[in-house]
């Protein structure tokens, strides 16, 4: 069973991701990061390169040759992400698939319009147990 974690009111979204990211890299786990957002998946791929002088975090975009073979990969689908261990979330709508990883993080901001769907996800998750 996926356990299923919620992060809410995250300040910086994309900043506090790359903290999890690092975090979670560090215990060796495979992250599969999603966002039906490309550009959000673009300015996270650049913040994850700048993010610490003294941290290497080895991300690629879904699409890359070593995607299957590198720890962190971004992606706006869940084609190909069946060996990773932990999937983040940074969308709205839970994608089919999700139950496939072990874990499964829903990262909310403190914005309206990303805090309100996260509401409902949470309840529909909640009424399925």
């Amino acid at each position: 069973m996926t356990r299923i974690d919620f992060h809410f009111n995250t300040p910086e979204k994309l900043a506090y991701s790359c903290r999890l990211i690092r975090k979670a890299y560090r215990t060796k786990n495979r992250l599969w990061v999603y966002s039906i957002d490309e550009g959000q998946l673009l300015q996270l791929d650049r913040m994850l390169w700048r993010f610490s002088a003294t941290d290497f975090i080895p991300h690629v975009m879904h699409d890359h040759p070593l995607a299957s073979k590198t720890a962190v990969v971004l992606s706006n689908s869940l084609q190909g992400s069946e060996r990773f261990t932990i999937g983040i979330h940074l969308g709205t709508e839970l994608p089919q698939g999700f139950s496939s990883f072990e874990r499964w993080i829903e990262i909310v901001g403190r914005d309206d319009n990303d805090r309100q769907p996260a509401r409902k996800r949470y309840a529909r998750l909640r009424d399925q147990g």
